[in-house]
């Protein structure tokens, strides 16, 4: 999902968010959504030759019956000399039998983020044939260690998928151990899966299908750079990106001395979970897209100058400022006012239900959770984490060793901690650059950005912001598309949510066809 995951009491700390699992719906008949009867292959390598897992499956999408094989394996990325310097793991689904030419069928790169994120979550929760089951609201965990299910929203409706776990994720490593850190940084990483991504279509004889890349949270990051460095590197032209709660910038995400913006894109999701929680006024109440119309208009308008003022903001001013706040966001005004106008993420999760004893999710702020402490001014655990977290090591090893017959003893790296990731020092790291370089060179490039009311991690108007930013002519920003959903980080844990997702992207890239 920028090491989110510990969510100290700002949530801007460190590298991005991972994202998570998913939603329960098994409506289908099970003849349909088992894979075939079939053992699956159990291949000893030769020498030199990748470990493989591999099966055939059938599975129905949006009424049609998709027969699909599944392979799980390794490639290597190679440095200029040509000789390795790394496996990557990953999981690719291409639909077979359909009488088509499969080179021209689209294929999808998908990965999440942290850095430091396997692609389980999207894998598993979002985009894949199978999925992890969970109770349609996406708000209470399952009991461990978790099933899969058949996923009625997964996007091999409409391309093949690969799932690439980066290097120190999953089971992907480098060749040599003590040299893992030339893969842990924003530009090294953007190489090294772009390096994987070339390989692929190589091995694979795909170089003529469409290709699409997929990216959640940090993934945004790594999506919007591999944009312009496969066209630029390798002249691989993408025909849409996919940024599922991302960002391109992080100074969106961290604040400091003289960085308020966090604040300010943060605010209209606040007023949208206390919406939720029916926390704000009645007029508020009443209508949410009023409430965030008016949070929206004062993030960017009279909060901006309260912020950018700082000590010199008059009293008056001040206090004006202190009483808007608050009626956004359900707080207390001298909670308002002992946080210097600076509501962050943790704080606002600690403090909105405070009179129920009760924090909310960060990744979905809809859940909520009794952490027994109130001594801190932020919570002492993530509710969410607990709804989606306890499943997925289980879920994606059963599924890979048992049901592909992938066998490997290395541990399965769904989050490894990458505390010593470059995040491109002395600056804030961005792909803004990027994307405009992208988008501007390639006119045929199309950027959908899918966004939950309910994200504290990476809240709508951060990726809003941005886009808003990008160096682009009129036409070009018509090719990027917002798109909104009521639940957070990983909206596919919501079942109402998924299926809007699920139809969102499929127009997105059958529109992404046309030219």
């Amino acid at each position: 999902m920028n090491r989110f995951f510990a969510l100290s009491h700002s949530l801007a700390a460190g590298a991005l968010a991972l994202s998570l699992v998913t939603v329960s719906h098994a409506d289908e008949p099970k003849k349909k959504e088992e894979p075939k009867k079939e053992e699956a292959k159990k291949e000893e390598p030769k020498k030199d030759e990748p470990r493989k897992g591999t099966t055939k499956g059938t599975t129905t999408i949006a009424g049609r019956t998709i027969n699909y094989e599944v392979t799980a394996t390794t490639l290597p990325i190679l440095k200029p000399d040509g000789k390795p310097s790394a496996k990557v793991f990953h999981t690719s689904y291409v639909e077979v039998g359909a009488g088509h030419d499969a080179a021209e069928r689209p294929v999808t790169f998908c990965f999440n983020g942290g850095p430091g994120s396997s692609s389980v979550w999207l894998h598993l929760g979002a985009f894949g044939p199978k999925k992890v089951d969970l109770p349609d609201d996406g708000l209470s965990p399952p009991l461990p260690p978790g099933r899969l299910v058949a996923n009625p929203y997964s996007l091999l409706n409409v391309t093949d998928l690969v799932f690439i776990d980066p290097v120190m994720t999953g089971f992907s490593r480098p060749e040599e151990a003590d040299k893992a850190g030339q893969f842990l940084g924003v530009r090294e990483d953007i190489e090294a899966v772009g390096e994987f991504i070339r390989m692929w279509l190589t091995r694979n004889k795909r170089w003529r299908s469409p290709k699409f890349i997929a990216g959640e949270s940090y993934g945004g990051i790594r999506g919007g750079g591999l944009a312009n460095h496969l066209q630029q590197k390798h002249r691989i032209f993408l025909n849409g990106l996919i940024v599922v709660s991302g960002l391109f910038d992080y100074d969106v995400l961290s604040p400091g001395p003289v960085n308020d913006l966090p604040y300010q894109v943060l605010l209209p999701a606040l007023t949208a979970t206390a919406h939720y929680h029916k926390k704000l006024p009645s007029d508020l109440q009443a209508d949410r897209t009023k409430a965030i119309a008016e949070a929206r208009a004062f993030a960017f308008g009279d909060y901006s100058r309260a912020l950018l003022l700082g000590a010199d903001l008059p009293k008056a001013d001040r206090d004006a400022a202190v009483k808007k706040l608050a009626r956004l966001t359900g707080l207390m005004a001298t909670q308002v006012e002992e946080q210097k106008l600076r509501i962050n993420g943790s704080y606002f999760r600690e403090m909105l239900l405070r009179d129920k004893n009760l924090v909310l999710g960060a990744y979905d702020a809809r859940v909520t959770g009794d952490d027994g402490d109130r001594s801190e001014n932020f919570p002492a655990i993530e509710p969410f984490m607990r709804v989606v977290g306890s499943v997925a090591a289980a879920t994606m090893n059963a599924y890979l060793r048992e049901e592909l017959g992938y066998e490997e003893d290395l541990p399965y790296e769904v989050l490894s901690p990458q505390g010593a990731w470059n995040h491109e020092k002395n600056r804030y790291s961005s792909v803004n650059g990027d994307l405009s370089s992208a988008m501007a060179n390639n006119p045929h490039l199309k950027v959908l950005c899918t966004v939950g009311w309910s994200d504290l991690v990476t809240p709508p108007d951060n990726i809003i912001h941005s886009i808003r930013h990008l160096d682009l002519p009129d036409e070009a920003r018509k090719r990027i598309e917002i798109a909104e959903y009521d639940s957070g980080h990983m909206m596919y844990t919501f079942k109402k949510d998924h299926e809007k997702l699920h139809k969102d992207i499929t127009a997105f890239i059958q529109k992404s066809l046309k030219p």
